[in-house]
């Protein structure tokens, strides 16, 4: 009876998603329209705050007016108005009476930015997951009713002067879920305030690995390697747990969590234990391929640095269906993909005013800027959102291309952080030439990489390119050296500059730098811990343009083709 009660109420849910998902695919036939009045919305609704004032809001009449009032700029820009707001003076930059919190940036390339989660950020938010959701669901029906695995965060890691919460806007949402429908999800948000990510993967198994779990969704797949892997190295212990109905001693979970969860983690469940006993005695490993048989729907990023992982999911999850959640940041979400196997989604063009800087005019003083329905297919684009939280023209340094339209809106993918580029020689090596190279030779060479970085490496004779990859993740070292030797011939392929600086012997080779086993989650636990963020956000660096990197990682060897000396 109480699942039929669910099944009513999910339906009644899915009936109002399924009208915003009829409304913004009739958004995608006018892009231009629906973009020019959203931004007039904004612009009005914001006039009368201290960055309205500054920037002359009430004078604005045209898309031209406001590109000419408003620069074009990083964070840094509106930060001063930020730090307003986080001291209580909301007005400043926004309308709303009431800051929820600050979601806080992953700190991936810089110090954390603090973005205001407002009641209209929490809507834009919500429905965002919300079409995403149900265009999985429509398109594999079999998913529906089945458990939840969603990984979240901590949203009140600490408070402002003014008092106001600063985190991950996913624990906020957690938390706010309606009653009727937390029973559908295996992890509860007091589970993202752990620290401990042995102990938050571990926990998160226990709660789920019960269950018949039909999608699974954490932004970065590498949390979901991780959250496979912790599930086989800890199997005696989990076995032991559900059998009976206990949360392992050995597992560093503060009391007041440990309470919380007492009653989802009470009930003995010894049928189901014996069942993943069989799986470990039939395949020696516990992994979610063997105990969520049926097809699961996994939800993460697959573009830029973070898609490499995602060749790891058939070991652990088998033939589970991989959706991108599209371009999600805490500075908002950007597109809602539609379909299995891609990471390019739909623009949301209903929710933030977009405009497009190409690739090229990176850099100069007045860079033009398009319009979405301007956009061409093919080329590549720094996005500039422009929200109704305080981020206007907003220069979030993610480069994108235009894969394609879906009606007349621009279908959209993440190549990678603007910033991420070195130039030892004026060789302008960017990391999505690295990570296009690198998935090109990976597939030939049957080989998947837990982590790796390519750094520059000064050398006062010829310098260099460092490929930083664990001995434990090669078969051989000849193997290794082949790699480097086919990564440095595609980049000459892909970059003309760096072919250039190669042929004209101003850069070396590539040089395979081996790191013991472990070196990379070491350096990534530290790094993140140096720069903040949580460990769902975070994203491995595939390349990394300090030239001083390899003094500050323990390289055992560096090894390279025949006939080249070693530095």
């Amino acid at each position: 009876m109480l699942r039929l009660l669910h099944k009513w109420i999910n339906k009644l849910a899915a009936y109002a998603v399924r009208r915003q998902l009829r409304a913004f695919e009739e958004a995608t036939h006018f892009p231009r329209e629906w973009q020019e009045h959203l931004l007039q919305r904004i612009v009005r609704a914001q006039a009368q705050t201290g960055f309205g004032r500054d920037h002359h809001f009430g004078s604005i009449r045209t898309t031209a007016d406001f590109q000419r009032n408003v620069p074009i700029a990083p964070y840094e820009y509106v930060e001063p108005y930020i730090d307003r707001v986080r001291r209580g003076d909301f007005q400043a930059l926004l309308c709303d009476p009431v800051v929820h919190m600050f979601a806080l940036t992953s700190g991936t390339t810089a110090t954390r930015k603090f973005i205001p989660v407002t009641s209209q950020y929490l809507t834009d938010y919500k429905r965002g997951w919300n079409l995403w959701g149900l265009k999985a669901y429509t398109d594999h029906p079999t998913t529906k009713l089945r458990p939840i695995v969603q990984m979240s965060s901590d949203w009140q890691e600490f408070r402002t002067e003014a008092g106001i919460p600063c985190g991950s806007v996913s624990g906020l949402t957690a938390t706010m879920q309606k009653r009727v429908i937390r029973w559908l999800y295996c992890v509860p948000a007091c589970v993202g305030c752990l620290k401990d990510a042995a102990a938050k993967y571990y926990v998160a198994m226990r709660l789920s690995i019960g269950r018949d779990v039909g999608l699974i969704v954490a932004a970065n797949p590498s949390s979901l390697v991780n959250l496979a892997r912790a599930g086989d190295d800890n199997k005696e212990h989990l076995i032991r747990d559900l059998h009976d109905g206990t949360l392992s001693k050995h597992v560093d979970v503060p009391a007041e969590i440990r309470n919380a969860l007492a009653r989802k983690i009470g009930k003995r469940r010894p049928g189901r234990a014996r069942e993943l006993e069989e799986i470990v005695r039939r395949t020696g490993s516990l992994f979610p391929r063997d105990y969520w048989p049926n097809k699961c729907v996994i939800g993460n990023w697959t573009g830029g640095s973070v898609g490499l992982y995602v060749q790891h999911f058939p070991r652990y999850y088998g033939a589970a269906i991989v959706r991108d959640i599209g371009l999600l940041a805490s500075e908002g979400r950007m597109t809602i993909p539609i379909e299995d196997g891609t990471s390019s989604g739909v623009l949301d063009i209903t929710t933030h005013y977009f405009e497009f800087m190409p690739e090229a005019e990176a850099g100069k003083p007045n860079p033009i800027a398009l319009a979405a329905h301007e956009v061409q297919e093919g080329q590549n684009y720094y996005l500039l959102p422009t929200t109704s939280y305080g981020l206007y023209r907003y220069h979030i340094s993610d480069l994108v291309r235009v894969t394609g339209f879906h009606n007349r809106t621009p279908l959209v993918e993440f190549l990678s952080k603007g910033a991420h580029f070195a130039n030892l020689t004026g060789e302008k090596l960017s990391e999505y030439h690295v990570i296009g190279a690198m998935k090109d030779l990976l597939g030939g060479f049957n080989l998947t990489l837990s982590a790796y970085s390519v750094a520059p490496c000064w050398n006062d004779e010829k310098p260099y390119y460092g490929l930083f990859v664990e001995r434990a993740d090669l078969p051989s070292s000849e193997e290794g050296i082949r790699l480097a030797e086919g990564l440095d011939r595609r980049l000459k392929e892909v970059n003309i500059e760096y072919a250039s600086k190669r042929d004209s012997l101003r850069l070396g080779p590539i040089r395979l730098q081996l790191l013991g086993e472990h070196a990379w989650q070491r350096w990534d636990r530290e790094r993140l811990q140096r720069t903040g963020g949580t460990l769902e956000q975070y994203k491995h660096p595939c390349l990394i343009p300090d030239p001083k990197f390899r003094e500050t990682i323990a390289v055992e060897e560096e090894l390279v083709s025949v006939g080249e000396p070693a530095a």
